[in-house]
């Protein structure tokens, strides 16, 4: 490789001054999405080395220490139990976070195909799949989720399973309604007149060229699927002790919020921040992804 000037440049030196040049562009343009890739990051990081990172086990039970404020031996303070809040606070991201992807895995692997098939064949496929998901849209957003949880029974797995149910049609609706408008375009059409089968045409052409809202959108809503949990939590539909959980832990704190407020407060400021981390990341995902915006 040979820069402008004609010098011979082996170790790639001029692609890794556009790379950052690239990134220092991505910064300057988009200061909130690099804010949430750190935020993101440093959930991510929490969660993973939790064990290594937590000054206690989150389940040590210190009556001596109950309900003791922010210190430096207990930077979160403790609950009615004595427990570590901070210990805590990062086991309760393992579950909380594993939920939010698991959710959105789960309503990814429903939805996606739906939607395609609903959009390329139309007809009587279209017409079965967009009732069935209208029926589940009619429900509002929270009391499905709450019925299902209901039926099943209160824990973490039937409170995943209750939001992915509830969560799958809002994905079908996104890519039909991409495929609706890919499927009339010069490049399908050239596809069909050489012979390609509709698998290949939904795999290679139109899924690549509709996923990019689904993956903005998907990445949006990991932070409201935390939120569905956390609720389902709240009303005990969702994670029960002793798992640890932000939801579950707002629950069992908000009978000494109005005294002990740290008890509360900051299993729910990490609810606030995963939820608006992931929401400023779909927003940052949606300005580079889509080319209408740049």
């Amino acid at each position: 490789m040979r820069d402008p000037s004609g010098l011979r440049d082996p170790k790639g030196l001029l692609a890794g001054i556009a790379s950052v040049r690239r990134v220092r562009r991505v910064v300057r343009r988009h200061p909130l999405f690099v804010l949430a890739l750190i935020a993101t990051g440093a959930l991510l990081a929490g969660a993973i080395f939790a064990p290594a990172l937590a000054p206690y086990p989150p389940d040590e039970i210190n009556f001596a220490e109950k309900l003791d404020p922010p210190s430096r031996a207990h930077l979160f303070g403790t609950d009615a139990l004595g427990q570590d809040i901070f210990s805590r606070s990062l086991y309760g991201a393992r579950t909380s976070l594993a939920i939010g992807g698991l959710v959105i895995a789960v309503a990814l692997a429903l939805g996606v195909p739906l939607g395609l098939a609903a959009g390329y064949f139309g007809g009587r496929t279209d017409e079965i799949i967009m009732r069935l998901t209208d029926v589940m849209l009619g429900f509002p957003p929270l009391l499905l989720p709450m019925a299902i949880a209901a039926a099943l029974g209160g824990s973490v797995f039937n409170a995943m399973v209750a939001i992915a149910i509830s969560w799958f049609p809002w994905y079908v609706r996104l890519l039909r309604a991409e495929v609706l408008v890919l499927r009339q375009e010069a490049f399908v059409e050239a596809s069909r007149a050489l012979g390609a089968g509709s698998p290949w045409i939904l795999w290679r052409h139109l899924l690549p060229n509709a996923m990019a809202p689904v993956i903005v959108q998907a990445s949006m809503d990991v932070g409201y699927a935390i939120l569905a949990a956390a609720s389902l939590s709240f009303i005990g539909l969702g994670a029960q002790p002793p798992a640890v959980e932000w939801g579950l832990m707002v629950t069992t704190a908000r009978v000494y919020f109005l005294d002990f407020w740290w008890t509360a407060t900051f299993p729910g400021l990490a609810i606030f921040v995963a939820v608006l981390a992931f929401n400023l990341l779909g927003d940052g995902l949606r300005d580079l992804l889509d080319p209408r915006l740049k």
